[in-house]
């Protein structure tokens, strides 16, 4: 019974925390303790997901296929497959991480920042297991609101004028892609993405190249500024600067890069087909452009978010590489930048909560005095790097060789980047933490790594270490998920080479 409806309570459970967190009183504790409670339970549901999962068996498991909406024809329709069911649970997992790490933080407007909270935890999940595409839409708007609220509410320093610059860039292209979505269900008479895919592939004859074309486009604009793509970035440095910490985790990369493979992949090979050699381009030049600009910073905070921009590039590389370890690699890429991307901004907000700046020429020597903070510190920025055995290593190695054999002169140069963020990273380390200590660092005594940053930090090591070593273990996930797609580009490149297969197409 429970696997029969897992989806829908993994989804919903936050949404009832949320009326829950909406009727609790403003005293003490008592609405960070329910939160935190609700993430658990979010977080235990999503592992029924992988130890109930069929491994080797392609299409989508755990579905629920209800109708909802007869005119339009709208289902309630979830399942996962290789390709969103880690995604899932790495959801879950950073809803608990999310709430230890916003625990001193959040100090005023308590009851609206975690009701909030709990509301983008249905949307981001919704995201992934909607099968829908009208139930998708709905989800994809829905994680827009909580996001730009919390940032007006909470931005350090231009909140207001950064939630309408994200809520901008993020909603805008979104109209085209609810346009492009119209248009498909008027062609197939179904939202359905079963459906919708097996129409698209067996009646050719209903839709022009052209008009796929431009459809493609929509859909790939929309998820590409949610990466965000180079140059559709430019909303991600002040508002990975301006939101809370637990927002900031999931703000940029999974909800895009999820979406390109199942949705552009997934519906318009031979279309992303076509656009390949200009987002191969586009990664590559962000890979470097995100490198060197983060080399330039001198403020932290702003650092991950351009190292961020380097790290999605990475996966956009893999995606459009269409090999299967290419593809392979950018959805293992989505998740290391979840997990040590997450990390990375959760001990730059503890550095900022013990001493009020994201300066690094405030600090120096800092590890005489934070020993174990810099342990962490030293770990994930080995682990954004790539060092071998962690969990960076796999995703950037499975990028780099499923590209090289058809683009090794873009390959050549986004491996230039592997060697740029070890620098600015490394560079950034010794700056805060060796050498002298500055004056700032002594006059200011601040505690270490304290019982509740050590829950939140951790478990993120400990799967750090674990991917690193493990891949194979989820691999195997997400191997079946994308083997279907690497298939699909197989074929699109022929239609493309092909002028009689890409007319019948």
């Amino acid at each position: 019974m429970l696997t029969n409806s897992i989806l829908t309570l993994t989804t919903f459970v936050p949404t009832a925390g949320a009326v829950v967190v909406a009727l609790l009183p403003r005293k003490g504790r008592i609405i960070q303790w329910w939160t935190l409670l609700v993430a658990l339970m979010t977080f235990v549901l999503t592992l029924h997901l992988p130890t109930h999962f069929t491994y080797g068996q392609q299409g989508f498991q755990f579905e629920e296929n209800y109708p909802w909406i007869t005119h339009p024809a709208i289902r309630y329709h979830l399942g996962v497959d290789g390709l969103s069911m880690w995604l899932v649970v790495l959801t879950g997992f950073l809803s608990v991480i999310g709430v230890l790490a916003s625990w001193n933080a959040i100090e005023r407007r308590t009851k609206e920042f975690y009701f909030l909270f709990l509301i983008q935890q249905t949307a981001l999940i919704g995201v992934f297991v909607a099968l829908d595409m009208f139930l998708y839409y709905g989800f994809w708007e829905l994680s827009l609101v909580p996001m730009a609220i919390l940032i007006a509410m909470f931005g350090s320093e231009r909140g207001p004028k950064t939630a309408l610059k994200f809520f901008s860039y993020t909603f805008i292209p979104s109209g085209l892609f609810l346009v492009a979505i119209l248009w498909l269900y008027s062609k197939t008479g179904t939202f359905d993405f079963v459906e919708m895919q097996r129409a698209l592939t067996a009646n050719a004859s209903l839709f022009s190249p052209q008009a796929l074309w431009w459809v493609a486009l929509g859909f790939l604009v929309a998820f590409a500024v949610k990466v965000p793509v180079f140059p559709l970035h430019g909303w991600l440095s002040d508002t990975i600067y301006e939101a809370p910490v637990a927002m900031a985790m999931v703000v940029a990369g999974k909800l895009g890069l999820y979406s390109i493979i199942r949705y552009v992949l997934g519906l318009f090979p031979v279309q992303a087909r076509i656009f390949s050699p200009l987002m191969i381009a586009l990664a590559v030049i962000g890979i470097l452009y995100g490198a060197c600009v983060a080399l330039a910073q001198t403020d932290v905070r702003r650092l991950v978010s351009y190292a961020m921009l380097s790290a999605l590039s990475f996966a956009t590389l893999g995606i459009f590489c269409f090999s299967l370890s290419g593809l392979d690699g950018a959805v293992y890429q989505t998740i290391n930048e979840g997990l040590s991307g997450s990390s990375f901004l959760i001990l730059v907000a503890f550095l900022h909560e013990r001493y009020g700046t994201y300066e690094m020429k405030q600090y120096g020597g800092l590890a005489a005095r934070l020993p174990n903070m810099a342990t962490f510190y030293v770990i994930t920025v080995l682990s954004l790097a790539g060092l071998p055995i962690l969990n960076g290593f796999v995703g950037e190695f499975l990028v780099l060789s499923g590209s090289f054999a058809t683009h090794w002169r873009w390959t050549f140069f986004a491996t230039l980047g592997v060697i740029l963020s070890a620098s600015y990273l490394l560079w950034m380390i010794q700056r805060i933490f060796y050498g002298p200590q500055s004056s700032f660092v002594i006059n200011s005594p601040a505690p270490d790594i304290l019982a509740r940053e050590y829950f939140a930090l951790v478990p993120i090591v400990i799967l750090m270490f674990a991917m690193g070593v493990f891949s194979p273990y989820w691999m195997r996930a997400i191997n079946d998920g994308v083997t279907g797609l690497s298939d699909q580009a197989v074929h699109a490149t022929s239609a493309v080479t092909n002028p009689t297969l890409a007319e019948k197409r």
